[in-house]
C-alpha cells in the first residue's frame, strides 16, 4: 500500500477485479475439470495462479496491481470445482463432508503463513513475497502432477479401496456432456448457487479487511496481528474439520443424509450472529473469541455445503454445479468487496459490516431448506437429459439470485 499508493476505496477495486475474474471463470473452470479431468485441470489452473503471483512483483499502480489480481483470479477459479470433483470421486458419500472439511482447512493454513510472508516482505520486499508464493505454486505443481490419479488410473489402489469408494456411487454415465441448462433446471443446483452467493461474501470480508480491522480498530500492528489471526484462522480449520465429522456421527445414529446435512449446517448458520459481538467487544482478546467462533461457524457449515452438489449430482456434473455456484459466490464477494471498501472510505465504521456478516448464513440456510426439501437424491442426468425443460424452476432461480444479490449489496 505504501510503495504503490492506495486508498480503501481502491483497494476495494483491487480486490474487486480479482473477484471479477473468479466469479466469470468458475463456470468455465468447472467445465473443463468435467472435460479433462482433475489432474490436468488442476495443473493448468495451478500453473495460471502461479505465473500471475509473480506478476505482482512487477506492478507499479494501482492499475497494475489490480491487473496481476485479474490474472489471480482466472488460476485461483479451478481450486474449489476441482477439490470437489476430487472428493466425489474418491469418497463414498458419507465420507465425503469431512474429507470436505479437511481440504477446505488448506485456504486458511495458507492464511496463517500471513506471518511468514509478512517477515519476507520486511527482510527483504514485499516484491520478494510475491515471487516467493508464485515459486511455491511451481513446486506444489510438480508434486501434485507426479502424485495425483484417479482411482481407474491409479496403479497402487486396491480391490479393497476401489470397492470401498464406489459401494455407494452412480453406475457408469449414458451420456458425458451435460449442458449448463440441464444443471440449472434442477432445485438442488440452484440451493448450491444460492447458497454460495449469500454466504461467500461474508469470508471474503474476514479474509480481506480482518487484518485492517485489527490495526484500525484495535490499535495492534500489523506485525503483532499475525498472532490474533493464527488464532481467528485455527478456529476456522477446526470448524472446518469438526464440521467435515458431525454429519457422519448423525448418520452413524440413523439420520438420513439429507436430515444429518441440513441439520449440522443450521447449528452453524445460527453461531453466525455472534460475528457481530466481536466488533462491541471491549477487550481485543474478547473480539477475537467472538470472530474466532464465527469463523469456525462459517467452515463447519462452507463443508456441507460443498457436499449438497456431490450429494445430487454424478461426478461427472459435480465441478460444472460447483463452478456455476462458485460464479455467484465470487457475485456476491465482489459486490462486498466494493460496498466494504467505500463504506470503509466514506463512514469509517465496521459495525454494519460485521451485523451483515452475522445475518447472511440464517437467511441462505432458509433459501436451502426451501429449495432441497427433505431430501437430496442422486439425481439422474441421464433420465433429466430426455425429460422437458422447467421455465418455471429456472425462472425462480434467477429471481431468488437477484434478491440474493440484493442482499450481498446491502
Amino acid at each position: 500500500k505504501d510503495a504503490i499508493g492506495w486508498d480503501d476505496a481502491e483497494f476495494g477495486w483491487i480486490n474487486f477485479a480479482f473477484q471479477l475474474s473468479y466469479a466469470a471463470m468458475f463456470p468455465f473452470a468447472g467445465r473443463l475439470l468435467d472435460r479433462v479431468g482433475v489432474r490436468n485441470g488442476l495443473a493448468l489452473g495451478v500453473l495460471v495462479w502461479s505465473l500471475a503471483a509473480m506478476a505482482h512483483s512487477f506492478a507499479t499502480t494501482v492499475l497494475g496491481f489490480a491487473l496481476a489480481r485479474f490474472l489471480l483470479g482466472l488460476g485461483e477459479a479451478t481450486n474449489f470445482p476441482a477439490c470437489v470433483k476430487a472428493v466425489a470421486e474418491w469418497f463414498p458419500k458419507r465420507q465425503r463432508s469431512l474429507a470436505t472439511g479437511i481440504f477446505n482447512t488448506g485456504t486458511n493454513f495458507g492464511a496463517m503463513l500471513q506471518g511468514a510472508i509478512m517477515w519476507l516482505a520486511v527482510s527483504w520486499s514485499w516484491q520478494a513475497a510475491f515471487v516467493a508464493i508464485g515459486a511455491l505454486g511451481f513446486v506444489w505443481l510438480a508434486v501434485w502432477m507426479k502424485a495425483y490419479r484417479s482411482p481407474e488410473e491409479h496403479p497402487r489402489l486396491s480391490a479393497e479401496e476401489a470397492e470401498l469408494i464406489r459401494s455407494d456411487q452412480e453406475p457408469p454415465a449414458k451420456t458425458l456432456n451435460v449442458p449448463w441448462q440441464s444443471l440449472l433446471r434442477y432445485r438442488e443446483a440452484w440451493a448450491f448457487c444460492i447458497g454460495k452467493m449469500l454466504t461467500d461474501p461474508v469470508w471474503w470480508f474476514y479474509l480481506t479487511w480482518l487484518p485492517s480491522y485489527l490495526q484500525r480498530e484495535r490499535g495492534v500492528t500489523l506485525a503483532s496481528a499475525a498472532g490474533a489471526l493464527l488464532v481467528i484462522y485455527l478456529a476456522a480449520d477446526l470448524g472446518s474439520i469438526f464440521g467435515g465429522w458431525l454429519p457422519a456421527f448423525f448418520i452413524r445414529r440413523r439420520w438420513s443424509g439429507t436430515r444429518a446435512r441440513l441439520a449440522t449446517m443450521a447449528l452453524f448458520a445460527a453461531g453466525l450472529p455472534i460475528s457481530a459481538l466481536g466488533v462491541m467487544a471491549k477487550d481485543l482478546w474478547l473480539a477475537v473469541a467472538f470472530i474466532s467462533i464465527a469463523t469456525a461457524c462459517h467452515h463447519a457449515r462452507s463443508a456441507n455445503m460443498f457436499t449438497v452438489a456431490s450429494d445430487a449430482f454424478p461426478s461427472r456434473a459435480v465441478s460444472s454445479v460447483v463452478g456455476f455456484g462458485g460464479m455467484c459466490g465470487g457475485i456476491g464477494g465482489m459486490l462486498m468487496l466494493l460496498v466494504a471498501g467505500g463504506m470503509l472510505q466514506w463512514l469509517g465504521n465496521f459495525t454494519p459490516l460485521f451485523i451483515f456478516a452475522g445475518v447472511m448464513h440464517p437467511l441462505a440456510w432458509i433459501a436451502i431448506r426451501a429449495l432441497v426439501g427433505k431430501n437430496i437424491a442422486q439425481i439422474d442426468l441421464d433420465k433429466g437429459l430426455r425429460t422437458a425443460q422447467s421455465p418455471a424452476l429456472f425462472a425462480m432461480g434467477l429471481g431468488l439470485m437477484a434478491v440474493g444479490a440484493a442482499l450481498a449489496a446491502l
